[in-house]
């Protein structure tokens, strides 16, 4: 029985985790697009329905589909830009038809991109997953300011809101031990909330507002469509998301001690690739492995697949419960925005800690993180610096995270795949160059 409520209250606090990025998506697209309220309403439950759905088929692990690693899907932010391109080229049928084929194209190719595994060392995977988590940090400082755009941003309210619900969790983690460390995010959300609502920042509306049941439609917002252009460049956004998940799968194998095989990688990029099929035909996004969450099993050291399983029971549920899924937008971004701080920031770090093993190793090593990493954080924060390129080719250079992996690729094929000299080890240069010095002084 404790076990029980021990592993759904963790199940709840990875829910929150991720809740407000995947609901973020269908918000954002569906503004952009015009859709109405009952239609928003429509789009963000069906996102949280199938979400648990990916969830639960990427924790499967049968031999066609799964990795079986503690992963949470959800929306990916990647396709948000190129999303609101093709429904206002195309319209929402050629949108859902081109998100329909581009998830077919990732399981058909999932075999193959499964064999690239050997261009992605623990110095590539390292560096992808420490500029994912780099990366994600501004969207944190964003939420703690109260989300970009919004009227009281960067308010002393919302600054104090945020490192508060930052410093309990702080203090949480510090002064205690066993499950109540491991639920610290999730009581530093509670405690945020509720300062948030003797503060009078906290809106009850979409409570009151949402129904209280509702089934899920296939095509409710329209009949997929084939259009050649929206459907290639789905296809690259989705490859994009793969490189995104591959840093996820090895962060989290790093972290619980499993190791992945090429068999693994394939069934978890096919389980992507039909969560996207699926996310098409009822009318919803892809989905990709949330970063967030790997932050979360690193910070609570929690590594059971049951407690993502009741996450994704959970998602699943509230998909169909509009208003006690409407519950867990009360929490406001300012809250958010403290505890997905020190998410991310553990996201970096676990891609810090992949790197300490094979930083020394030589100074090319160092090298390829350097470089891989400025252009990544590069990028993120000048988003512009590929604007004249044509705009297929932006999808790939405007995302930090994709610029960064692909340079960690690129040199690490240059530095350690093509034959070349032997690399001296980092450790042997500096002594040599220590030696020179003393020579030199004699």
């Amino acid at each position: 029985m404790k076990q029980g409520i021990r592993e759904t209250t963790l199940g709840i606090q990875h829910l929150l985790a991720m809740y407000a990025g995947a609901v973020l998506v269908p918000l954002i697209v569906g503004g952009a697009i015009g859709l109405s309220a009952e239609q928003l309403t429509y789009l963000v439950a069906v996102d949280i329905c199938l979400s648990g759905v990916a969830t639960l088929m990427q924790l499967a692990s049968n031999r066609f589909f799964g990795i079986g690693l503690p992963i949470v899907l959800g929306c990916t932010f990647t396709a948000v830009g190129p999303m609101i391109a093709i429904s206002g080229e195309y319209g929402l049928s050629a949108l859902y038809g081109s998100i329909i084929l581009s998830g077919l194209f990732i399981v058909l190719i999932s075999p193959f991109f499964s064999m690239l595994r050997k261009f992605f060392p623990p110095i590539v995977t390292g560096t992808v997953v420490t500029i994912i988590g780099l990366t994600l940090i501004p969207v944190a400082i964003n939420n703690m300011a109260g989300g970009q755009g919004s009227a009281d941003f960067g308010s002393a309210a919302n600054v104090t809101l945020a490192f508060a619900t930052l410093m309990i969790i702080i203090l949480i983690y510090k002064f205690s031990t066993g499950f109540i460390r491991a639920i610290s995010i999730l009581l530093g959300l509670v405690a945020g909330t509720l300062m948030a609502t003797a503060m009078g920042m906290v809106s009850f509306s979409n409570v009151r507002e949402a129904s209280m049941f509702h089934m899920l439609e296939p095509f409710y917002l329209g009949t997929p469509s084939i259009v050649w252009p929206a459907v290639i460049t789905m296809c690259l956004v989705n490859i994009v998301s793969l490189v995104e998940s591959t840093g996820v799968y090895y962060a989290l194998s790093d972290i619980t001690g499993k190791k992945i095989t090429r068999k693994d990688l394939s069934r978890g990029y096919r389980a992507e690739g039909l969560a996207v099929m699926l996310g098409g035909f009822f009318n919803a996004f892809p989905y990709t492995a949330f970063s967030q969450n790997v932050g979360l099993v690193q910070m609570t050291g929690v590594k059971s697949r049951r407690v993502i399983v009741i996450t994704g029971v959970m998602l699943i549920a509230l998909g169909f419960l509009p208003k006690v899924a409407a519950i867990t937008t009360i929490i406001p971004t300012s809250v958010l925005g403290g505890a997905m701080l020190a998410m991310f920031g553990m996201v970096a770090t676990q891609g810090i800690k992949m790197l300490s093993k094979c930083m020394g190793e030589s100074q090319e090593n160092s090298l390829i993180v350097a470089c891989s990493v400025g252009l990544g954080l590069g990028v993120s924060v000048v988003p512009d610096l590929f604007s004249a390129l044509p705009q297929g080719v932006q999808i790939l250079t405007s995302n930090g995270i994709v610029a960064g992996s692909f340079t960690a690729i690129v040199l690490n094929i240059v530095f350690n795949m093509l034959p070349s000299k032997v690399s001296v080890p980092a450790a042997d240069q500096s002594t040599d160059l220590v030696k020179e010095s003393a020579q030199e002084a004699s």
